[in-house]
């Protein structure tokens, strides 16, 4: 007799005996997560910044734990950005857009998918933007758009390096050609704030993919991306097999594929991004005092970070 048969009485089907799984709700009410070994209480996981310390997979994190982890928790400033009108060209699927963006602000808290704020790290003002993936995939629209603008005229404004934390499957098909027209608006900004000769410092995170990889997040002075599980990429894999009709290279469109091929500068774990981004704004704003011997930065260290700035 196996576990099965325990639990089903005579005449009942197997479906009404056994338990229904667990809801989205449930699982994001739950004190559990899971990765490679299995369940890991949330509260040890975010003592180790959402990293699963066995495999060192860099899950997920909104742009508040971020900027938590970045600057401190709350020890920054968070913009309210400008919102353009919702659903520009009536768009309806299997849900109105406007029914979309309603379900999105409410599960993230969110007006839109980015967040702008300003903090310090080693005494330098920095500038700051990050997406949040549970908005819509972290797509790029019009409000994401103005919301990248207004942090760089800020920079400009206050004279601060910028740092684009970027993520997300590119533009948003709910706002057509205007969501495109966003890859050109945050191209332009860029240009304006490196005519201020400040620095624009891009952290690629899991995944950034599409329009974004197209535009803003691949016009940085560096480039880092945020562990060896990161993807990066335009088109999607299995695309680009079904296209060249070949096999694609182990770790194709992973942080250190893309590295060798020139696209990364340093991959950098969750951990060590403040003190790797402090020390890279020191030097490309020629201030000492973001390399101390308390980050524990070796020579060899230095050098190099100094030779990637």
């Amino acid at each position: 007799m196996n576990w099965i048969t325990k639990i089903i009485k005579a005449g009942e089907k197997i479906k009404s005996a056994i338990h229904k799984r667990a809801t989205k709700e449930d699982i994001a009410n739950s004190d559990w997560t899971s990765c490679c070994k299995g369940p890991i209480l949330k509260k040890d996981f975010e003592e180790n910044l959402w990293v699963c310390p066995d495999c060192n997979k860099h899950h997920r994190i909104n742009p508040k734990q971020r900027f938590d982890i970045l600057f401190g928790k709350n020890n920054y400033q968070i913009f309210k950005t400008p919102i353009p009108k919702d659903d520009p060209l009536n768009w309806t699927d299997s849900k109105t857009y406007k029914d979309r963006l309603k379900n999105a602000r409410k599960k993230t808290g969110m007006d839109c998918g980015m967040m702008v704020v300003s903090g310090s790290i080693n005494n330098i003002k920095i500038t700051a933007v990050a997406s949040d993936f549970d908005f819509l995939g972290a797509s790029m629209a019009a409000a994401e758009g103005e919301a990248f603008l207004y942090g760089i005229q800020y920079a400009i404004e206050n004279q601060t390096p910028f740092v684009c934390f970027s993520s997300g499957g590119g533009m948003r098909m709910m706002e057509s050609l205007i969501s495109l027209s966003q890859m050109t608006r945050t191209t332009l900004a860029i240009n304006e704030l490196k005519k201020n000769n400040l620095p624009y410092i891009v952290v690629l995170t899991d995944p950034t993919a599409g329009g974004i990889t197209a535009s803003y997040a691949m016009l940085g002075d560096l480039h880092i991306a945020e562990s060896d599980h990161c993807l990066i990429s335009f088109a999607g894999a299995r695309v680009i097999k079904a296209t060249i009709k070949e096999e694609l290279p182990e770790g194709f469109q992973k942080s250190r594929y893309v590295q060798k091929s020139g696209f990364v500068d340093l991959i950098v774990d969750r951990k060590d991004l403040t003190s790797k981004i402090g020390t890279l704004l020191s030097i490309l704003l020629k201030e000492n005092s973001g390399i101390s011997t308390e980050e524990n930065e070796t020579s060899e260290n230095s050098q190099s970070l100094s030779k990637t700035a």
